[in-house]
């Protein structure tokens, strides 16, 4: 794919950065706001010499994900807040077995069906696993089009380096706003030796064993070891964003399209001379703590700002605690918020900091 830029909506640069990344499968089954990611790969995939299979259920996508998973191919299923729910279980299976895949969840309001407009509840899911078991998931969180487009390409590539399932954190607004979107292809696609551990099939090579299930007395607990040690390393790939913070007093933390949002409100606020910064989490999981944790040793006060009823907000006071606390406004999933939302609690929030 040669390098341009397009005009298209962010569940297309979600296609467009998965074919870029060598993906050739895709599983999955529509459900708003991300419909246009299996619409566009029926079509896109086959062109681009893959597979594409409409599934019967998210179960059954996320079950066909877990097979090309084992078999060393990039593949990847997209869908919804109630559609990741039901692929729990098998992202799970994945990360106990050690398997590389990509899902993309385009969160709507919940709890239940809720509605089809965009939230961010799903943010404990996403970065606890969201399974049974003691396991981790690489989380990044799109912003917009062009980081919807990237973000897909680097979750391929963590996804083999670290062997584990990586989720691509969107929303409603992420999915459907339309944006100018530079295409580009890496210029090395690295599965990270998966033939070291792919089933293939074992004609002359010995066996590989993919599972997760170890009854043995003490295997499963080396196993679980073995995996915390991973999960930590994946800490090296914490990134964030920081908007004015050298000199702010006030820091508001918000990901993903509110944290789009609040940049606006921050730089707002910033012309009309409040001291206010602002720490875009690119990664939730993990988490940028040590970002937070340096700005709170240096006395500045915080603000959490999220579409839910207050998630992230756990993970910014844990960062941050023994040096400060932060705030919280939660926009309610339901209604879709503007800049001028943010204005009045920011300011509110630097009043109790002054």
């Amino acid at each position: 794919m040669e390098d341009k830029k397009i005009f298209i909506r962010g569940n297309e640069a979600v296609c467009y950065g998965a074919l870029s990344a060598g993906a050739r499968c895709y599983f999955g089954y529509p459900i708003t706001p991300q419909s246009e990611i299996p619409e566009m790969m029926s079509k896109a995939m086959p062109e681009a010499g893959g597979s594409f299979v409409q599934a019967e259920s998210e179960l059954a996508a996320a079950s066909m994900l877990m097979g090309a998973a084992a078999a060393g191919v990039r593949a990847f299923t997209s869908s919804s807040s109630p559609g990741v729910s039901l692929m729990q279980e098998c992202i799970s299976y994945m990360s106990g077995s050690q398997l590389p895949a990509v899902i993309v969840n385009m969160n709507r309001g919940g709890p239940g069906l809720g509605d089809i407009g965009s939230a961010q509840g799903d943010y404990y899911q996403a970065t606890r696993g969201g399974g049974h078991g003691d396991y981790r998931t690489l989380t990044l969180a799109p912003s917009g089009c062009q980081e919807a487009h990237d973000m897909m390409i680097r979750a391929f590539d963590l996804a083999f380096k670290y062997r584990n399932p990586v989720l691509v954190l969107g929303d409603g607004v992420v999915g459907t706003m339309k944006e100018p979107v530079r295409l580009w292809t890496p210029s090395q696609i690295n599965s990270h030796a998966a033939a070291s551990w792919q089933v293939s099939g074992a004609a002359g090579r010995e066996k590989h064993v993919l599972k997760s299930l170890y009854l043995l007395d003490g295997v499963l607990a080396a196993h679980n070891r073995k995996l915390q040690e991973k999960f930590a390393a994946m800490r090296a790939e914490t990134e964030a964003e920081c908007v004015e913070t050298a000199d702010a007093s006030l820091v508001v933390v918000a990901y993903g399209s509110i944290g789009r949002i609040a940049k606006s409100a921050v730089r707002l606020l910033r012309s009309q001379g409040l001291k206010v910064g602002l720490v875009r989490p690119i990664t939730l999981y993990p988490f940028p703590d040590k970002v937070l944790q340096d700005l709170a040793e240096h006395g500045k006060k915080f603000l959490t700002i999220e579409h839910n009823c207050g998630q992230m907000v756990d993970d910014v006071r844990l960062a941050i605690r023994g040096y400060a606390d932060s705030d919280f406004h939660g926009h309610m999933p339901g209604a879709v918020p503007a800049m001028d939302d943010f204005i009045g609690p920011i300011e509110e929030a630097a009043r109790r900091t002054a």
